[in-house]
């Protein structure tokens, strides 16, 4: 294939140019994803930097963790003690565990919410669960609002809870739980403050793993590469 562009002529072949245009899809591609990566990471400070300050807030029906997130809350109500999940594959300072999730119940609401009460690390036998124990008495707790835990490749089935109790799960899932439970879940869990009681392992991420600086300056390297990668195709194309 022959293109001339500027009296000057240049020769493909169908193979280079599928080549070339894969490379280039990819490296676009990944591009524009480190640029989303730097969108979200300025959307987490923001929040971050928001919630600092704020009075606690009161949970409703209406509560968007998109707009809440990071906020903190004191609630009123009573932990299940009968019905407790562990989410599985959580790695903490290097070593495998899980994430303890109680429900607690809030009663003008008659919603619960899982509470986050920290980490345990796993058991060399995974046959043997920890033990998780927590009074079921009235209480006021106060935590952090925060999306569910996620895990890096999503399973089939992941959200699915185990038999019997504590229940092991990879991923929580509101709507299944509320049918596994029998009453009504927020879509959403919070964090158990480090001062209150019957908590385990509780380290909160504040600040983002990566600046969005250091995304903008990866997606700059991949959008480098592929004028890079056009120069080189149009180069070595051209017909001396």
């Amino acid at each position: 294939m022959k293109i001339t562009f500027i009296n000057r002529e240049f020769k493909f072949s169908w193979f280079s140019i599928v080549l070339y245009l894969l490379l280039i899809v990819l490296l676009v591609s990944l591009g524009f994803w480190q640029l989303g990566r730097a969108e979200q990471k300025e959307v987490f400070l923001e929040q971050q930097r928001l919630s600092v300050g704020k009075d606690n807030l009161q949970l409703t029906d209406e509560t968007d963790i998109n707009e809440v997130r990071y906020r903190n809350t004191v609630i009123t109500g009573n932990y299940d003690t009968k019905k407790q999940y562990l989410i599985d594959n959580q790695i903490v300072n290097g070593r495998a565990g899980y994430f303890v999730m109680t429900p607690f119940y809030i009663e003008e609401m008659e919603k619960a919410v899982l509470v986050n009460r920290g980490w345990v690390i796993l058991n060399q036998n995974r046959q043997i669960l920890p033990d998780i124990p927590v009074v079921d008495t009235r209480q006021t707790i106060k935590g952090r609002i925060n999306r569910f835990p996620v895990v890096g490749i999503r399973l089939a089935g992941a959200e699915i809870p185990t038999k019997g109790w504590p229940s092991v799960i990879q991923l929580a899932d509101s709507k299944v739980l509320s049918e596994n439970l029998g009453y009504a879940l927020l879509p959403f869990q919070v964090e158990l403050d480090k001062h209150e009681a019957f908590g385990y392992q509780r380290d909160w991420k504040k600040k983002s793993t990566m600046p969005p600086e250091k995304h903008i300056a990866y997606a700059v390297q991949w959008f480098g590469l592929a004028l890079t990668l056009t120069v080189l195709f149009f180069g070595f194309s051209r017909k001396k």
